[in-house]
């Protein structure tokens, strides 16, 4: 999701694959999926004797009113961060508003280069990505890109030997895939960042932040009803973020990097971090855009990606599902951008 002028934000029923996690039947796939782009890429983590195996694809959106319009999405992979080659950091940033594309390119390099120049990276990991979010928003405040109705989403996940911290700022997504028995779970690492929160409603709210759909403010529903279930069944009108006296900047994510503007009614650049500890049973993860995620459920993302041995062939697979089921939907796509991390050889750790 994303501002009113930038994003669509229909949410469509989640892809389901009808059962619980159970894995299907894994097909040898030996062709490459005509998406295949980047090349197949590994990276050792010598601390815990295990490797990772990743790829990345990003695949511009459609819009039939601006076909010129670029790519707003961008990514940043930088292995061995600090010169130590047990810290990893995967990131993918969904940039939004006319100067979208600056403003993604602008946080993904910064942020990562302030966490690589952060000297207390390896001794307080939580606070270096807290000082790395606020400083890189304060920098694209302060730069010659204007971010007063442009901003991005950023979720990233930094790779600390066996130890993941995943750091979410606005709706885009991280979820890995754990081996339980016979089947694979998809769990969550990161919370879209929404109106759709009670939490994240109720503080916004408090920043002053009029928060109603746009059928709501064009008159057409009431707008005292402040109760919009959830993003899965809302459609294509969820609640967004309005000044109280203005029409804008009807942004549908409470969290992100620059938007100055919506900054003033609560819009934060302060992530939200998990922390994961690998196991034996941890396959692999996914960082993906909310292009990925607008009509395919963290499950569904996860099975398929557990069908193909080869990353850059899950990547294109999905990202092709992904396309294809926006064009379904909508005269349109957005843009696509997904990471596949595979955790090879971890064996140290693997609970009952």
């Amino acid at each position: 999701m994303g501002c009113v002028h930038g994003k669509c934000c229909t949410r469509y029923p989640s892809s389901s694959d009808g059962d619980s996690g159970r894995r299907r039947e894994k097909r040898p796939y030996k062709c490459k999926h005509i998406l295949t782009q980047r090349s197949l890429e590994l990276v050792p983590v010598p601390s815990h004797n295990f490797t990772l195996q990743f790829s990345v694809l990003t695949q511009h959106g459609y819009y039939p009113d601006t076909v010129e319009r670029e790519n707003q999405d961008s990514f940043c992979i930088k292995t061995q961060l600090q010169g130590n080659p047990n810290i990893h950091f995967f990131g993918v940033f969904d940039g939004h508003g006319q100067y979208g594309a600056e403003c993604s390119n602008f946080v993904k390099d910064r942020l990562v280069e302030r966490l690589a120049n952060d000297t207390t990276l390896l001794d307080d990991p939580l606070k270096a990505y807290n000082s790395a979010f606020l400083a890189t928003n304060s920098e694209l405040h302060d730069s010659e890109i204007d971010d007063t109705m442009s901003g991005t989403t950023a979720i990233t996940v930094l790779v600390v030997g066996d130890t993941l911290y995943v750091a979410n700022v606005g709706d885009s997504r991280a979820v890995i895939a754990v081996k339980d028995g016979d089947r694979i779970l998809a769990e969550d690492l990161s919370e879209d960042q929404t109106p759709f929160r009670k939490d994240e409603y109720e503080r916004v709210k408090l920043c002053g932040a009029r928060v109603l759909s746009v059928d709501q403010v064009e008159g057409l529903k009431d707008p005292n009803i402040q109760n919009w279930g959830d993003e899965y069944s809302q459609g294509g009108d969820p609640p967004r973020l309005w000044v109280p006296d203005g029409m804008y900047p009807g942004t549908a994510f409470t969290r992100s990097v620059g938007d100055s503007t919506a900054e003033k009614i609560g819009v934060i650049a302060v992530p939200e971090i998990s922390v994961v500890r690998l196991t034996c049973n941890h396959l692999f993860f996914v960082v993906a855009s909310d292009g990925v995620f607008e009509f395919l459920s963290s499950r569904t993302v996860v099975n398929m990606a557990a069908e193909y041995a080869d990353p850059r062939d899950a990547c294109a697979a999905i990202a092709g599902e992904s396309y294809k089921l926006w064009l379904d939907n909508e005269n349109r796509t957005d843009d696509i951008t997904i990471i596949i991390v595979q955790i090879k050889g971890l064996s140290n750790v693997c609970p009952t």
